[in-house]
């Protein structure tokens, strides 16, 4: 039994299971097992994988302090290294605009860097070394908090297939050119961005994720996407823009995504796909389409309940939709126009797949009534309906809650679930 506890079990694995165990270990842990033995020593300055952020330097609130131990440790570690890094991650905010990162780049540039993650604090932006533009095997990079100015001769990252753009100073121009050349991009990522107009071409494109405040949006070759989520801001320009605007936004952002699973549509998403001319019928069928989530639907807009309806309508195999609504509850009910929901509606309608429906912050309207009603009267295969009125609607809860009981259901199962917090 002695020995067995005496004998050192780890020594002798495979370098690439010691990789697998010291890869899960904090950066500056890892790098202490050097005072293990003589073995032990340079094991860990083989990995390829380096992730450095506060937890690497004893924290003091001293600030010079703590950048200066973060840039000694990150330094050496870099010095003592041995073979390719692979993935270099840097989070933290004390290190804005030390020079030492356009150092630490150079040196990844010429280390076969495959993941960048450069998550920066608040302060002065980290403008962005142009050796960056030379990391050709990049597959995946995260900015965030830097300015990102492609050299004119930049052609792309021909292997990246993650791009996630965080609060990065940046022309639409250079965003595009960027796009457009990672013809391998899969996974697409952008946040915080102030009255950008945006084309998106990326015929590997399967996830998009877009907030910020956008002028204009286009999806103009991207066949494979499968999954987005859209958070739209609105600022007076940019409401005076879509006003203006007589191109249907929903054909030039949705028109063009057969194999969609999975849409996620934020504040004012609806409002942005319902301007422009009328949608008529759409040149597109969403077959795979199975999850809707929409919230701060405005339910006394007619032309945001047409796009929800067109979208639903020819999504056959949706099973699960959200909404939330943003109705003007005296907006609502003085111009209810209730013929609309006979004129709109095909006859024929029917969600087979349709098993669960979330309706949240309604405020009992006509119109989010109607909508209501049409779902229960055209869904066999419904299990759960909830609905969660809006914390502002008191008086109308007992109202509403009589007038679902009276909504014909097409599925037997189908429960009710009437939230009130």
């Amino acid at each position: 039994m002695d020995d067995v506890m005496s004998r050192d079990l780890i020594s002798g694995l495979p370098q690439s299971i010691i990789e697998s165990i010291l890869t899960r270990l904090p950066i500056r842990d890892a790098v202490r097992t050097s005072i293990l033995s003589s073995k032990w020593r340079y094991k860990w300055a083989t990995l390829t994988q380096l992730v450095f952020d506060e937890k690497c330097v004893i924290l003091s609130n001293d600030r010079c302090k703590v950048e200066d131990g973060l840039v000694n440790f990150i330094t050496r570690t870099l010095f003592l290294h041995q073979g390719p890094i692979h993935k270099f991650q840097l989070t933290t905010t004390h290190l804005q605009c030390c020079p030492d990162i356009d150092q630490w780049l150079l040196f990844l540039s010429r280390n076969d860097i495959k993941e960048l993650v450069l998550e920066l604090g608040e302060g002065e932006w980290f403008r962005v070394p142009s050796c960056l533009f030379n990391c050709k095997k990049l597959t995946r990079l995260d900015l965030f908090r830097c300015e990102f100015d492609p050299p004119p001769t930049f052609k792309g990252f021909l292997c990246l297939k993650s791009l996630n753009l965080h609060q990065v100073l940046v022309s639409p121009e250079a965003i595009e050119s960027l796009i457009s050349g990672c013809p391998l991009l899969e996974s697409l990522a952008l946040s915080y961005f102030d009255s950008l107009a945006l084309t998106i071409r990326a015929p590997n494109l399967k996830f998009l994720c877009l907030e910020g405040e956008f002028k204009d949006i286009c999806l103009e070759n991207t066949p494979l996407l499968v999954a987005m989520s859209v958070a739209m801001y609105m600022t007076d320009d940019i409401a005076e823009h879509f006003e203006q605007s007589s191109t249907c936004n929903f054909n030039r952002f949705l028109g063009g995504v057969p194999r969609l699973e999975r849409l996620i549509g934020h504040i004012y998403f609806t409002k942005f796909l319902s301007i422009g001319d009328d949608l008529g019928r759409l040149p597109i069928t969403y077959a795979h389409l199975k999850v809707v989530e929409l919230n701060q639907v405005s339910f006394e807009d007619m032309k945001e309940i047409l796009v929800v309806l067109r979208l639903i309508t020819n999504s056959p195999n949706l099973r699960e939709l959200q909404i939330s609504g943003s109705s003007n509850t005296l907006a609502a009910i003085d111009a209810p126009d209730l013929d609309f929901w006979e004129d709109e509606c095909p006859s024929n309608c029917t969600f087979k797949q349709l098993r669960v429906v979330r309706m949240t912050d309604m405020s009992g309207v006509p119109h989010e009534m109607e909508f209501i009603k049409f779902l229960l009267a055209n869904s066999p295969a419904l299990e759960t309906m909830s609905i969660s009125p809006c914390v502002y609607v008191m008086d109308g809860r007992l109202n509403m809650l009589i007038e679902l009981l009276r909504f014909r259901r097409a599925s037997a199962q189908a429960e009710i679930l009437f939230i009130q917090d």
